[in-house]
């Protein structure tokens, strides 16, 4: 596949060596020319100086037969332009921008444009190695409304088909941690003693289902 990045800064240029590694042709786009100076010796893709919501740069860089575009300059409009450029004039289904403010995600996930909220996924991380488990979700939505979160189970659950813990809680079940490995539930999986279950669920909900998980199911003495 053909990708293009907008932004030869350290996210971008590690993408471009990671992508080329995978056997992708890249082609990275940046105003200053001594951003460039951050790819290998060895690079072999296009790189090109100018802004990436410019038509003829974005030519130049091979977006006609790109497969993907990606926008991770330093500049949330401009990452948003390129992308909606990419996507629209050049029709580039998959796209990807990076944001810095994350109160604008929702409005660019009503435009279609997938974006990556750095300072939010970085503050999370963060958040999740110093908070008690369970305090802070593994992953959320950009717009901030559903997450995947780690939730501790009471022991009396064990022995429960995930199925009907599903609709204990009213809330999907996404994977078990089960010995150092992810196994997807299925309808008869059995909770067993030391699973780590993960739950996808509005995030206003997460309360009501870490109270459901941390007593015994109704009906156990």
């Amino acid at each position: 596949m053909h990708i293009v990045i907008m932004g030869c800064g350290r996210v971008g240029s590690t993408l471009a060596h990671i992508l080329e590694d995978n056997g992708h042709s890249v082609a990275i786009i940046d105003r200053d020319p001594q951003a460039f100076r951050r790819l290998r010796a060895g690079f072999r893709g296009r790189r090109v100086t100018g802004m990436g919501f410019d038509r003829d740069v974005l030519e130049e860089a091979g977006i006609g037969t790109a497969g993907a575009y990606v926008a991770v300059s330093s500049g949330d409009n401009s990452n948003i332009i390129s992308a909606r450029v990419a996507r629209e004039t050049f029709g580039v289904d998959n796209v990807v921008a990076r944001i810095y403010d994350s109160r604008r995600a929702e409005v660019y996930q009503r435009l279609g444009i997938p974006t990556v909220a750095t300072v939010r996924w970085t503050a999370d991380q963060i958040l999740r190695r110093i908070l008690p488990e369970g305090a802070e979700p593994l992953w959320r939505d950009p717009t901030g409304t559903i997450v995947l979160a780690e939730v501790t189970c009471n022991p009396g659950w064990v022995g429960t088909r995930t199925a009907d813990l599903e609709a204990a809680i009213g809330a999907r079940l996404a994977f078990i941690n089960r010995m150092g490995e992810a196994v997807l539930p299925k309808e008869d999986t059995m909770v067993q003693e030391a699973d780590i279950l993960h739950v996808l669920a509005a995030e206003n909900d997460m309360d009501r289902i870490n109270k459901a998980l941390s007593g015994a199911p109704e009906g156990d003495d």
